[in-house]
């Protein structure tokens, strides 16, 4: 069988009841983490412009196609709305992700699933949790062609449009030939965003996610209107092999979390130090300087001190600064005023990163550091390569830690009762008549 075909088959015939448990559950995991970080995203400089943008440029024609902006509660366009709600998706860099995509396939997929709950009328909680799960094999697949097949490390938006494609074509119906098409004007108009660009100079743009689901959704709605779209990306490179596990291999299972708010690049670093601060009882004042030893692209991060959120998320010194100073790297820590402490600037100097080729080998199968902490009194201790937290199977975050990160994201947003009510609806999706309803909740009305 066509590889094309076979992803358009595994997107029209998946029904959540004939999931496995676990690819169920972990669906549901998906969900709490994603949704609780677009929630809060919506704090940062760059989720707030965008929002004021959409609601100047995508206003919808028709006010029953109107769909939610979740940050501010203000209706616009499904295109408007699932920019706006991707950028805050990833506007905390505390969404989810994949090594091997290199990339955040969550933020990707839910914008696009939220506008699309609003458009489709008849859509439950099944529907929108097996649209979930589809999106996420999809997109991690179209990610690793991606990649495979493009020297240029390109950032989510290109791969994660796709996913996002597959995942709202699916809840909203569109029959065999729309989707495939859907999918490959979703390739076509994709940002091919270079991601390292974005290292060197840190912006907005960030991961290109916004505007990725942007171009989902307007290739879903293309493709309705009879837009046709080139042949998708899955018969490229491995994509025959790789959709070959589709429906057999669940990639959904191997996802990380993260428990800080910034580049995943930071965690294996805080992961050392603080290991090696708590083993030896040491307080920051005794710390002269802090090697770390990484990959190229972490060393690559930012070490000079932050001018806003995006710098001080794809910055190793300050991540690392905070999580030692603070022994946190929230949502309060790479908004301003946080970014402006002194304190934390100026550990930053004790910071030295250094490119390792043997931890480069495992690299993006593995995100690993070494950190060297060197003291006052000339004391000199090694963590050995570490993996970040939340980053490995063995180190898989629990239920219970999902739900903390969900709480403690979402409370100072939607209020305790609130964001109890929606934690308690996503587990028991599956038994909700209208999938929207998720909007409902995660939209503060005090808003």
């Amino acid at each position: 069988m066509n590889s094309n075909q076979r992803a358009v088959d595994f997107v029209l015939d998946l029904k959540w009841n004939d999931l496995p448990k676990t690819v169920q559950h972990q669906g549901k995991r998906a969900l709490l983490d994603n949704l609780g970080v677009l929630i809060a995203g919506g704090i940062t400089p760059a989720s707030q412009i965008t929002n004021k943008f959409v609601e100047e440029q995508f206003v919808g024609s028709n006010p029953e196609d109107a769909c939610t902006v979740v940050s501010t509660g203000k209706k616009v366009s499904a295109v408007g709305a699932a920019l706006a709600n991707g950028i805050a998706a990833n506007g905390l860099d505390m969404d989810d992700g994949y090594n091997l995509a290199k990339g955040h396939p969550g933020a990707a997929l839910l914008p696009v699933l939220l506008a699309s709950s609003e458009l489709a009328t008849r859509v439950d909680g099944r529907d929108f949790l097996a649209a979930l799960v589809v999106g996420y094999e999809l997109a991690i697949r179209a990610a690793m062609i991606r990649h495979a097949t493009y020297t240029t490390y390109h950032s989510t938006g290109s791969w994660g449009a796709i996913g996002g494609s597959a995942a709202g074509g699916k809840m909203l119906g569109l029959n065999a030939g729309q989707l495939r098409c859907a999918m490959g004007i979703a390739e076509y108009f994709a940002p091919i965003a270079p991601m390292m660009k974005g290292i060197e100079v840190v912006a907005m743009t960030k991961d290109s996610i916004g505007w990725g689901t942007m171009v989902a959704m307007s290739s879903i709605l293309l493709a309705c209107k009879g837009f046709s779209g080139i042949d998708p990306i899955f018969a490229d490179g491995p994509g025959p092999e790789l959709t070959a596990g589709l429906g057999k291999d669940w990639l959904i299972l191997d996802l990380y979390h993260k428990p800080y708010a910034s580049c995943f690049w930071v965690h294996p670093p805080i992961a050392g130090a603080l290991a090696l601060i708590k083993d030896h009882g040491l307080a920051p004042e005794q710390i002269t300087r802090i090697r770390v030893h990484s990959f190229r692209e972490a060393t690559q991060l930012s070490c000079t001190a932050p001018c806003d959120t995006e710098e001080a998320q794809y910055n190793l010194a300050y991540g690392l600064a905070c999580a030692v100073l603070k022994g946190k790297l929230g949502p309060q820590e790479v908004t301003p005023p946080a970014i402006l402490d002194q304190q934390t600037l100026a550990f930053m100097a004790k910071i030295e990163p250094v490119e390792d080729s043997e931890i480069q080998k495992g690299y993006p199968a593995k995100r690993q550091a070494r950190v060297e902490i060197t003291t006052t009194d000339g004391r000199g201790f090694d963590s050995g390569i570490v993996d970040a937290r939340w980053g490995v199977s063995t180190d898989r975050p629990t239920d219970k830690d999902l739900i903390e990160k969900f709480q403690m994201v979402t409370s100072p947003v939607l209020g305790q009762t609130r964001a109890q009510a929606l934690q308690d609806l996503i587990w028991n999706l599956e038994r909700e008549p209208r999938a929207a309803r998720l909007v409902d909740l995660a939209t503060a009305k005090s808003r």
